[in-house]
């Protein structure tokens, strides 16, 4: 068992609907050390890759993207959700359907900010059905960049969010797949 699996069993909470809450050190309040321990994971599971960019998805996978980012030296990026007055007509959109807020975000990326010589390493909180992950990759393509692995914290793995996009030959790195949650007995597993 890794450092995310314990604390997911140790901070994690299932709620109805086989939920899995874990806002108390991940994407509501941050644990700066478990957030520390998933960029140095991902750093060592993607030796060997160049990365000249770090990509997420506003808001959740921003702090996992900036520590990693450190680590790289390298710039972070964040898809944004909604576009603001002082927004450009110059970027790169995508779709992607929210399984936690339950409705469609149209997600962008200022062109500027991704070059077609840019080699991409995107993070996110969690993958379910990985909309939100296909969605980073076309931005990532759209530019004429290149996607250099995807790295989540959970993946739901019941979804087929991962099971797809390995499919399509991305390197896809997980810390903790959830293989099962049983909400009336409070228990979670992880794939081995």
């Amino acid at each position: 068992m890794n450092f995310l699996e314990e604390k997911i069993l140790a901070d994690g909470s299932i709620k109805q609907g086989n939920i899995l809450k874990v806002d108390n050190f991940l994407n509501h309040q941050i644990d700066i050390d478990i957030m520390r321990q998933i960029a140095y994971e991902f750093k060592r599971r993607f030796k060997g890759e160049e990365v000249t960019k770090i990509l997420t998805i506003e808001a959740s996978g921003i702090a996992i993207a900036v520590l990693l980012a450190d680590l790289y030296d390298v710039p972070v990026v964040f898809a944004k959700k909604g576009e603001t007055a002082n927004c450009t007509d110059d970027k790169y959109m995508s779709q992607a359907y929210s399984f936690t807020h339950k409705k469609m975000n149209s997600v962008f990326v200022s062109k500027p900010y991704m070059l077609a010589d840019d080699k991409v390493l995107i993070v996110d909180d969690f993958l379910a059905d990985g909309q939100a992950m296909s969605a980073l990759i076309d931005i990532v393509h759209q530019a004429g960049a290149t996607v250099v692995g995807c790295g989540v914290a959970i993946e739901k793995g019941v979804q087929e969010g991962g099971k797809k996009l390995r499919s399509q030959g991305y390197h896809v790195e997980s810390i903790a797949i959830v293989e099962e949650m049983d909400y009336e007995k409070g228990t979670v597993s992880f794939r081995k």
